[in-house]
């Protein structure tokens, strides 16, 4: 599908989302939940929605709050919960509800204590479009719930949204901030204060490194200025501005306004700037992804920076254990494969989702996790945890680390590992798909495939589990010595998502497409699929 004829330039101002209608809707619009997109959906990146499809309103979010007060009683947590939320409209009024409930719940909470937005928070809906809005739950361990957590809590919450309410505890706004149980936190001076744990700033400032940073109207807006303080870096905001209908970005490739940092239409205007800086980054609005631009490369490939980022931190972090592995999806470039076995370091290969790197970032045996959608954190310099979710600030400031200590930047870097190990081509596809022919995808076995060959080279393997972790990937993945393909199904929409890469061309990327839809298909019309 081509580009919106508007994508890249900023929106008219007649269609910015109404905000005031979108904060009316969410008080007072109501889900009907014999419908079955208006009731609590809540995956890994909690439940998302807008209040002008009645899929996020305070009904949703009362009793999620309320399902997940519960979970942690049975769960025998009794530590603070940390709540943060994003820039999007429905933010701040999800948060007022939810504290309303915690507190009601007798549940510890902590707030920031200037009552700024925090990156990676609990009320999010990343890089979405202005009307949406989001909720998630990260346990204990501070990193993504898994599957049996939160189904538990989508579940619950929809229990209580049949009963109409009644089982939600709930004390009133102000009351519930003033409450002995919320304690504010100084989100802002903690996180900045420890920064230099994990990132050798001093080397970016001693080398003047001069830093361009568009938090893209999201939550990190309000660290750069006191990380550049803190440090004495040369770092420039240059786009400070925070407004809920977002009317300073550029329209995505669809026409909408999406803050997705690894969008060239999205992130036009700091591209457009890139001669200005030595590097330049971006952040989504809850500031767990990162986009890298540089004067060499323009907008780095997510992929690409993920497999520059593992080979510079690996020989340069010495008090990382020797055996510390890199972590990656399925889904992701090659090009980490053959950078992890140049370093000796293990690989662990595992299904999509931040999740599945929590464990090992946690206990060092992880030194990177990351996602090919350009999220990723990293351990500190000492070899100890740093964060079990994504940071998108992190792998920013590494490229201005890298510029520093190398004297060049991540894209020379990304053409060095080419040059070594030759330039994949790599895309993703959605495609439509029944909900039917989704879980006959989801079901597909290595037996169904009846090739010994994809795209001309002898296939290696055929995988509907993770190797690193024998989880089930949810779809399939076959992999030749220069190529591979997954398929899996999406969760939210009609389609399957077809990901695909060549290590010898655009042109044997086209062929292994090919082949993997011809495959697809036979599946999709075999009897029985469903």
């Amino acid at each position: 599908m081509g580009a919106h004829p508007n994508a890249g330039k900023r929106a008219d101002l007649r269609y910015l989302v109404n905000v005031p209608r979108l904060v009316a809707a969410y008080f007072n619009e109501h889900p009907d939940l014999s419908d079955p997109s208006q009731r609590v959906a809540f995956g890994t990146s909690g439940h998302r929605g807008s209040s002008l499809s009645r899929s996020f309103n305070e009904d949703h979010i009362l009793a999620v709050s309320q399902a997940i007060c519960e979970r942690r009683g049975h769960a025998g947590a009794t530590g603070p919960l940390f709540l943060g939320m994003d820039t999007h409209a429905l933010s701040e009024p999800a948060f007022r509800s939810a504290l309303e409930v915690l507190a009601g719940n007798g549940v510890e909470v902590r707030v920031d204590c200037g009552g700024v937005c925090t990156p990676t928070p609990v009320i999010s809906h990343a890089n979405n479009p202005p009307e949406d809005g989001g909720f998630k739950y990260n346990p204990p361990h501070g990193g993504p719930a898994d599957t049996g957590v939160t189904k538990g809590i989508e579940e619950r919450a929809n229990a209580i949204l049949r009963s109409g309410r009644e089982e939600v505890r709930r004390i009133p706004f102000e009351r519930a901030l003033a409450a002995g149980t919320t304690v504010t936190h100084d989100y802002v001076g903690s996180y900045v204060g420890d920064l230099g744990a994990v990132l050798d700033l001093e080397a970016i400032r001693g080398a003047g490194i001069r830093i361009g940073v568009d938090p893209l109207g999201g939550s990190s807006t309000a660290y750069w200025e006191p990380i550049a303080d803190r440090y004495g870096l040369d770092l420039t905001v240059v786009n400070p501005i925070v407004d809920p209908t977002f009317r300073f970005m550029p329209l995505d490739w669809d026409g909408k306004i999406r803050m997705d940092c690894s969008s060239p239409f999205a992130m036009a205007g700091l591209i457009a700037m890139k001669d200005q800086f030595d590097v330049a980054f971006g952040n989504d609005t809850d500031a767990d992804r990162h986009g890298i631009v540089t004067r060499t490369a323009g907008l780095l490939n997510p992929n690409h920076y993920l497999a520059v980022a593992i080979d510079y931190l690996f020989r340069n972090r010495s008090g990382w254990r020797g055996d510390a592995g890199i972590g990656k999806t399925v889904v992701s470039s090659g090009m980490i494969d053959r950078v992890a076995a140049r370093l000796s370091r293990p690989l662990h290969e595992v299904p999509v989702g931040f999740k599945w790197f929590v464990e090992g970032l946690s206990d060092g045996t992880l030194g990177f996790g990351g996602e090919e959608s350009a999220g990723a954190s990293f351990l500190r310099e000492d070899g100890t945890a740093w964060s079990t979710d994504k940071d998108g600030l992190i792998l920013g400031l590494l490229a201005a680390e890298m510029m520093a200590t190398t004297g060049r930047d991540p894209g020379e870097h990304y053409a060095d590992l080419a040059r070594e190990f030759g330039a994949p081509a790599y895309e993703r596809i959605d495609a439509p798909a029944t909900k039917e022919q989704k879980a006959a995808l989801l079901k597909l076995s290595p037996s169904q495939v009846t090739a010994d060959t994809l795209a001309g080279e002898r296939i290696e393997a055929m995988l509907t589990a993770a190797p690193g972790n024998g989880a089930a990937i949810g779809g399939l993945k076959v992999v030749t010595a220069n190529g591979w393909f997954a398929a899996r199904p999406s969760g939210t929409e009609d389609v399957y998502k077809l990901y695909a890469e060549s290590f010898l061309g655009a042109d044997h990327l086209r062929k292994i497409q090919e082949e993997a839809r011809a495959l697809i298909a036979r599946v999709f019309s075999s009897p029985g699929r469903g």
